[in-house]
């Protein structure tokens, strides 16, 4: 698993290690508050001890080596900060090759093209090195920054799934988009 990374011109995007930590705590602490109702602005990380990222990092791992959920972090080349990150979750494998994907990127990175940038970048790594055929973003119907994002990397909307996601306290709709390895 240690070789799921890929690079573009500014990034790169692979899994989390424990030398990480530094960097990805301080850009937590740097966010700006929400900026809309899809941004958690401020996080209080006093539980994110060095202990409690080796932890998360090894469970990361795990979740990877079992084909379960594959969590990349976003780095900066120039300066090894943290963006963000991209994950995907495998939904099915067998005749489907299936999975979900979400991104964030840290607020005060926002408006420099980095999520488009590790966006294409990721879903070349899932169709090429996880073997993916189909990948899907599940999008709150107002996430109009989410939407956009989708659609710049090829995204195509398919559907609205009534009910889908059960997110603060409720069943939630969301758009399905989705794109395939041969798009």
């Amino acid at each position: 698993m240690n070789t799921l990374q890929t690079e573009t011109e500014r990034l790169v995007i692979r899994l989390l290690v424990e030398e990480d930590y530094s960097s990805w705590l301080s850009q937590y602490e740097n966010r700006y508050p929400s900026q809309h109702s899809y941004d958690e602005g401020k996080i209080d990380m006093s539980i994110c001890t060095k202990e409690w990222f080796r932890d998360l990092v090894m469970k990361h791992h795990q979740m990877a080596e079992e084909d379960k959920v594959y969590v990349l972090g976003v780095f900066r080349k120039a300066d090894n900060s943290h963006l963000g990150f991209i994950d995907f979750s495998t939904i099915i494998r067998e005749e489907f090759q299936w999975a979900r994907f979400g991104y964030t990127i840290h607020n005060h990175f926002w408006r420099k093209g980095y999520a488009k940038e590790a966006v294409k970048a990721a879903l070349d790594l899932a169709f090429g090195k996880l073997n993916y055929h189909r990948i899907e973003a599940h999008i709150n119907l107002d996430n109009i920054p989410s939407i956009r994002l989708a659609e710049s990397v090829g995204m195509v909307y398919e559907c609205t799934r009534q009910g889908f996601i059960y997110e603060n306290n409720a069943w939630t709709d969301h758009l399905v988009y989705y794109i395939n390895a041969s798009q």
